[in-house]
């Protein structure tokens, strides 16, 4: 099984992605836990431009292509071979990430977006998306918290509007595939949620 965790910055996803991948392996579930960008040697060299603050002049397209060649990476590297034995792999950000960042927040154009996410992946398309959505004002309130915001989080509020719209608009078109959580929920509430689902889908 093939399970992705979507959401704008600060919402909790890598934090539920990591309980869920500790849950299971206390359940002696074979699973792996990977991030975008990343998870590869190749792929955290891109996440170290893609995140780097004296990148700020970067294009949005720029971005976009240098996020799915890391992507394709890890699909074909680590995701894809592990899903063939047997293992539930567990991705902190997939391809729905650029989707709303790139697409929806950086204004490119859509259709071609999803048509490059599909190429990049071979079509590799997550069984389950765990959308946890916040308002961007609370997710702000967050990372205020943090000392010092990376290049992509250090975005004005109307782009991570357009970003949290972006995500909305494609879950309700892909209902079958995600779940939408409110992320004002706690922690526990959160996760007590995303394995309920899990374990339904895990039973033979």
């Amino acid at each position: 099984m093939f399970i992705t965790f979507e959401g704008i910055d600060y919402s909790g996803k890598s934090t539920q992605a990591k309980l869920l991948y500790e849950y299971l392996q206390s359940k002696k579930i074979k699973s792996l836990l990977v991030r975008e960008p990343g998870g590869t040697k190749i792929s955290e060299k891109i996440r170290e431009i893609l995140l780097n603050r004296e990148h700020l002049e970067m294009l949005p397209l720029t971005e976009f292509f240098l996020f799915s060649a890391s992507r394709s990476q890890l699909v074909n590297e680590v995701i894809k071979p592990n899903l063939k034995r047997g293992v539930v792999v567990i991705c902190d950000r997939y391809y729905d990430s650029s989707s709303a960042y790139q697409g929806f927040g950086g204004k490119l154009n859509v259709k071609k977006v999803f048509e490059v996410n599909d190429f990049a992946t071979s079509g590799l398309v997550p069984d389950i998306t765990f959308l946890i959505d916040i308002p961007p004002k609370k997710a702000f309130a967050r990372a205020l918290e943090k000392h010092t915001l990376d290049r992509i989080e250090n975005k004005k509020l109307s782009f991570y509007n357009r970003v949290r719209k972006g995500f909305t608009e494609i879950a309700d078109k892909n209902r079958r595939r995600f779940i939408v959580i409110d992320g004002s929920k706690t922690v526990e509430e959160i996760h007590s949620h995303v394995i309920k689902i899990v374990n339904k889908k895990l039973k033979p």
